[in-house]
């Protein structure tokens, strides 16, 4: 069980961060700024920490300063952790959990969950079936330990088995031992995924009542193959496709969502305004999921909340993420945007953002 919340980071070389150090509140956290002043900056530092990517570009080391070769973030959590990350330009990275080095971020992602919330979460409804897995498996992830053993798994599989499709002489026994252990894998995803959906769609229904009443919503869920059928004989009976097209056509990399309401799709039912609703629902139930699940809470990174929102159902939102006493890192432009919502004794720490320096506020704003 995880429940630690950040109490320091420094940021160097990162975007327009040259160096920035930051003792945030374990609540409540908001940087107000000029766009391009490095609010989102601070976002994507912490997301690369918890999870080695950013969400801003397919390259890390994009987020490297101009003119410096490495960047640098590095983190103390109140139950005294320590994480570091570094990312040289020329090179590779380096990550550090409670000081010894890491060859993947596995259990640094479990130490530190987040969730982002930005113009790109949008797309889950009607975006490409990679977001909504990526969605689905972030969850399953943090309540089931061995699912990234298999997620991995299938996916060398499908790599391995792409590789002989498109090679001139495919090996067909090759083909059929990957066969054997990708079916073996996607056994174990499809079982954790489809239990994970089953867990959050109450939570989610008590969420979503909160903010959008709206009556009749499912979830779909594709596990990426015919329902009925078995993976592996499946498998066996695409070779002649799949050599057509020299990749894999089924299976859990093919795994999708679909979001209804009654017959309809949600996108197609609900307002713009309305599917943002359901997203934050969305991901304000996985937050609530697992900490029913786990104990652990997620850190969440919001960035510009109120030019999605308008002032009520920012209000509300606001309303629901004090209650999940979770720690939040939240960005607007002005520095009253997210004064609602908060009950009084709410830990609340306010930082200006401006060409790459933050500054803390004080006042009575900061009750933590």
């Amino acid at each position: 069980m995880n429940t630690s919340t950040i109490r320091r980071i420094d940021v160097r070389a990162v975007r327009n961060l040259s160096s920035v150090q930051l003792a945030p509140s374990n609540q409540v956290n908001v940087l107000f700024g000029l766009n391009g002043s490095g609010k989102t900056s601070l976002l994507e530092a912490i997301h690369y920490l918890g999870l080695g990517r950013s969400f801003r570009s397919q390259r890390v080391d994009a987020m490297i300063q101009t003119d410096h070769p490495e960047g640098t973030v590095f983190a103390e959590l109140d139950s005294g952790i320590t994480i570091g990350a570094n990312k040289k330009r020329a090179g590779g990275h380096l990550l550090k959990l409670r000081g010894e080095r890491q060859s993947n971020w596995i259990e640094t992602a479990r130490t530190l969950p987040l969730l982002l919330l930005n113009s790109d979460s949008f797309t889950l409804l009607d975006g490409s079936s990679k977001v909504r897995r990526r969605f689905l498996d972030w969850g399953v992830f943090h309540v089931e330990h061995d699912f990234s053993a298999h997620w991995r798994g299938a996916a060398r599989c499908v790599a391995q088995r792409n590789q002989l499709l498109k090679s001139r002489l495919p090996d067909s026994r090759q083909i059929d031992a990957w066969n054997i252990e990708l079916a073996s894998h996607a056994k174990h995803i499809d079982e954790s995924r489809a239990l994970y959906l089953e867990r959050l769609m109450p939570v989610l229904e008590s969420t979503l009542s909160r903010l959008l009443p709206v009556n009749g919503l499912s979830i779909k869920y594709y596990r990426g193959w015919e329902n009925s059928g078995d993976l592996l004989d499946l498998l066996r009976e695409s070779l002649e496709r799949d050599l057509r097209y020299g990749a894999t056509q089924i299976g859990p990399h093919r795994a999708d969502l679909q979001f209804r309401i009654g017959k309809l799709r949600a996108e197609d039912y609900l307002s713009r305004g309305q599917q943002k609703l359901l997203v934050i629902a969305l991901k304000l139930a996985q937050g609530r999921l697992l900490v029913e699940l786990t104990g652990s809470k997620v850190i969440y990174l919001i960035d510009d909340l109120p030019s999605e929102l308008d002032e009520r159902n920012r209000s509300l939102v606001c309303g629901l993420l004090e209650e999940l006493n979770s720690q939040l890192f939240m960005t607007c432009v002005g520095e009253n945007d997210l004064d609602f919502g908060w009950s009084t004794g709410v830990g609340l720490r306010k930082f200006h953002v401006e060409h790459g320096k933050i500054s803390a506020l004080s006042g009575r704003h900061e009750s933590a």
